[in-house]
Order: C-alpha cells, then structure tokens, then sequence
C-alpha cells in the first residue's frame, strides 16, 4: 500500500484519539453499522481531501465499511494530524497523503497522489481537489460519477465552475445542508477559532475588542463565543442585511479602515482574499493579534506584513506566533502577530472542530455519497443542495443520540397545513 505520513510509531495514540472522537460520534457510528451490512459504496473509488483529524477519521473509516477504496489527502498543509494518518494506515488500511506543515509542491503532489488512483467519487473540503483534476486531469472526467463539497469557500468556486460551465460532474454542496452550516459552522468555527488563538497565544479574551470580519455563520459563531468570554465584538461586513443582523445582535458595525485601530484581536472569516492589508496594518495597535478562520491563507495579505517588518524586523515569538514590526503613521514601531501563518487557526493551532459538531457534519458526507452513487445516470453538472430527507434524517438522528424528544403533527394539524380552504 503506497503512502505518506510523518511518522507510523504515531499510529497508537492515533488510534486511542480517534476512538475518542467516534465515542462522540453516535450519528456516524450507526450509519457505519449499517454501511458494514449493505455495503452502499462497493465499487467506488473515493478521493478525500480533508483535513486529517480524528473526526475524519471516522468518516473515512465509515466510507471505507461501506464498500468503498478509500483515499485521503490534506485540504489544508497546516491542518493534518500526524497521528491520525499514521493510524489510518496502520489500523485501517487506508492510504493516506498527509504531513502537518507540508509545502506547497509536496501538498500538490498528494493531491496528485489521489488523482492517480483514479477515483470517480470526490470529496473535498476547498475545492482544491476538483480544481485539480478539471485544471490538470481533464482526460480523467469521464471517470468521474459525483462528488461532495464540505466548505462555503469550496461551493464558492464550485458555483463559479457551474456558472462558467466547467464543472465536469455533479456535486453536492454538502456545506449548505442545515445540519451541517447551522451548526459546523457556527458552533463548531465559533468555539474551534478562539481555543486555537487561546493555545497559541495564552491571551484573556475578557475585556479585549476582537474585531470579526465577516458575519456568515462561521462570523456568527464566532462573535457570539467572544462575546460570551467577555471581549467586545466589532464586526465588519460588506452585505447590508448581514451587518444589520450583526447590529441587531448587539455587536457594533464599522469598516475595517476604521477597526484597524481599535481591535487587540483580529479573526477573519469570509472566505475572500485581502481582507486585512497593508491600509489596515499601519493603524494597528502595538501587539494586535492576527487570525484567520477562512479556508484559505490568503485573508490577511502576508506579503505586505512581510514587506512593511521585512529582515529582522520579523521573528517567531511563540512555537505558532510571528511577530511583524511595523512603523505606523506616527513613526512608532508596533508589534503584530500573526497566529498560525495565517492558515486555519482551529486546526493550525488546536484541533479543529469537536467531534460532536463534526457527527452531522460527516454523516451528511457520508449519506450524500450513498445517495450519489444511487442516483447515478440521474443527475447534470452542476452543485445540488443536500436532499431535504438527508438533511432532516441526521437532524433526527443527533436528537436521539442527545435523548432529545419532539412533538408530531396530528392528522388534523397536517390537514390543516396542507389545505387553502380554511380561514378565520
């Protein structure tokens, strides 16, 4: 079996963690116990490029019951858990392309790795791996039966392929399910950001102005949890009905030119680039504190901190910190810091989402798949939403496993939903 991981005496406490997580994973657990008996996939070739945690783990372990050959890249250089991949390898049997920190060639060449087993179902966390193949493999299309998408900023551009009429399969956009964007996103984003600030840089959050750029679910999420630590919360946006949602919440709304100066912590979340620039770093205050919890590192314009505290003007500070001296207007030297390079601080710098979270999260990953491949003949090239009955099935599910109860519609409530003729 062909891999690539850091280092397989890893393997055990790989597997110790990712029992952990299945332990709080009840969702995923039971759809793997019935994966074993009906073997849903068999057949399939899967390329999954996640994040190598212990929360996938259990998802590719569930694909993998379910008949499939699974195989697994990083979707981010700085999210792997070298533990895990060791453990998937050695425990699971399956081939995993993953090592925390790689470089940029050796994260291409790994997603290559998958390409060249030739998969026909892919899933994706960034779209990095559909772009991929469409840029590169092309001849492979044909290959291809369907594919899921787990990231707002990965239905982004896979919108922008389908708008453009370059998606070459179907895919679902498994990050717009309910179960998984109302609560991955906001629960999971929110808590997972401030813990990997917290471990990076020890900072009390109470009583420091964080400034929040971007107010999705993700910006919601985490708004709320600063908040309810005791900092105070400014939020930027550029959609009107989002930034009013953000000042009816309670948190004050302003443009980042006028942030930048009054943010102790800066965390952006929107999934678009040069969110924080060289305009916005020479008003910081002296040791402002840079995050970023979008997909990719391209939210804060790294070029122009490293132009503006270029040399020895640039240094680590902490094992996930580097400080950036900058001059500002008024010719004084300020320290920035920028946590985690600048890539996913939840994962860059603590473990990404909780388990619980991730449960509805990967069992709509692994019921799209089963739909998918049920439905293959059926369905064009384009980004479909995750089918109602998926969605409100894992929502079912999690109450279950949480002993949670709710109320049914009596046949007269039904009745009365359903027709038009009744009135006052």
């Amino acid at each position: 079996m062909d891999f690539e991981v850091a280092d397989m005496s890893l393997a055990e406490l790989g597997r110790q963690r990712i029992a952990w997580a299945d332990a709080n994973m009840p969702v995923l657990t039971s759809i793997r116990e019935r994966f074993l008996k009906e073997k849903p996939l068999e057949g399939m070739v899967i390329a999954a490029c996640l994040h190598i945690t212990t929360e996938t783990a259990n998802l590719l372990r569930t694909l993998k019951a379910g008949g499939a050959s699974v195989y697994a890249a990083a979707s981010n250089p700085l999210s792997t858990q070298d533990d895990v991949a060791a453990s998937l390898v050695k425990h699971e049997g399956i081939p995993v392309f993953a090592i925390r920190a790689e470089d940029q060639e050796t994260y291409y060449r790994h997603l290559d790795e998958l390409l060249d087993r030739h998969p026909n179902i892919t899933m994706d966390d960034g779209c990095d791996l559909v772009s991929r193949l469409h840029s590169k493999r092309p001849e492979q299309l044909k290959e291809m039966v369907a594919g899921t998408e787990e990231t707002t900023t990965g239905v982004i551009r896979l919108r922008a392929m389908e708008k453009d009429s370059a998606l070459g399969y179907p895919v679902v956009a498994v990050n717009d399910a309910d179960t998984k964007h109302m609560f991955d996103n906001r629960y999971g984003t929110g808590q997972s950001t401030l813990d990997g600030i917290i471990r990076a840089t020890n900072v009390l959050l109470a009583g420091k102005t964080v400034v929040v750029a971007g107010y999705g679910y993700c910006g919601k999420g985490v708004s709320s949890r600063a908040s309810g630590m005791g900092s105070n919360v400014i939020v930027t946006e550029i959609d009107p009905t989002r930034a009013l949602e953000a000042s009816m919440d309670g948190f004050r709304v302003m443009p980042m030119s006028e942030a930048a100066s009054q943010g102790d912590i800066f965390i952006t979340v929107t999934g678009n680039r040069d969110v924080l620039t060289r305009e916005h770093f020479v008003k910081m205050k002296d040791g402002a504190i840079l995050a970023n919890s979008g997909h990719f590192d391209v939210e804060i314009d790294l070029k122009a901190l490293r132009e503006l505290a270029p040399g020895e003007a640039s240094r680590k500070v902490r094992p996930l910190v580097d400080e950036y001296l900058v001059t500002n207007a008024a010719g004084e030297n300020n320290r920035v810091m920028v946590v985690a390079e600048g890539r996913l601080v939840n994962l860059g710098a603590a473990e990404g989402h909780p388990a619980a979270v991730m449960d509805m999260s990967f069992a709509n990953q692994a019921l799209c798949a089963e739909w998918l491949v049920s439905q293959v003949g059926h369905l064009e090239n384009r980004v479909y939403q995750v089918p109602v009955e998926i969605d409100k099935d894992v929502a079912r599910l999690k109450l279950a496993t949480m002993g949670v109860k709710v109320d049914v519609l009596t046949a007269a409530q039904e009745e009365y939903l359903a027709s038009w003729t009744v009135g006052t």
